[in-house]
């Protein structure tokens, strides 16, 4: 009798983490279609600041909490796969109600499209990888926060390729104070946080200076 309710239990636990899996993919994929939709119908209306931190960051943020509250490392690379595409398919077909051409919404072509995915995607398995205890969560969470970062640099210096003058300083400080409080509420313990914002602080100071060299011309590319 025991043995039977033993395995009553047990069965019960595996049907509830089951209902548990399903409703986060059915999640994932909503969450995407609500992003997608809204990020369209709202670019170019409103304040110029809330299309700054609206694209990409909203993506970016769905990204992050799909990987992290995902059951396993697979189940990541579905439900944030799934939350990518679904984005991606809710701003093309928003955009084609407006006019505009469907590869162009996100990315500005085929190409950019599948980086922005594949971003997407790695940026969500990087957050499920923060929810270890070792260094490997450390560094996880320091590459997100550093992939943030450098991005705030790239938008805020004149020259550099996605430069946007009015994004500096107020959406760029923002940003920037997110990212360093995302890396410290990631880790559990003093010495971890300061592992991950130091990688944050080097990999972004090493993306800034190769950055730099290929738009200053300094590294000649070619022959």
């Amino acid at each position: 009798m025991n043995h039977t309710a033993i395995e009553y239990a047990d069965f019960a636990e595996c049907d509830r983490r089951l209902r548990r899996m399903e409703r986060h993919v059915l999640a994932a994929f909503l969450a995407g279609l609500a992003v997608g939709l809204v990020g369209m119908f709202t670019a170019g209306k409103g304040p110029e600041w809330f299309g700054q931190l609206y694209d990409p960051y909203a993506y970016l943020t769905l990204a992050l909490v799909v990987g992290a509250t995902a059951s396993g490392f697979g189940w990541a690379l579905l439900t944030t796969f799934l939350a990518a595409v679904s984005t991606v398919v809710a701003a093309m077909g928003a955009g084609a109600l407006r006019g505009v051409d469907g590869f162009d919404v996100i990315g500005g072509g085929v190409a950019g499209l599948n980086w922005t995915v594949g971003l997407l995607v790695g940026l969500g398995l990087l957050a499920y990888v923060t929810r270890r205890r070792d260094r490997w969560g450390d560094l996880a969470a320091g590459a997100i926060g550093a992939l943030l970062i450098a991005d705030v640099v790239d938008r805020a210096t004149p020259g550099f390729i996605d430069s946007e003058q009015s994004f500096w300083p107020g959406p760029a400080t923002v940003v920037a104070l997110l990212a360093v409080a995302l890396v410290v509420v990631m880790r559990r313990n003093r010495r971890a946080r300061v592992r991950a914002l130091a990688v944050s602080a080097v990999v972004a100071g090493l993306f800034t200076l190769c950055l730099g060299v290929f738009v200053g011309g300094w590294l000649p590319l070619s022959a």
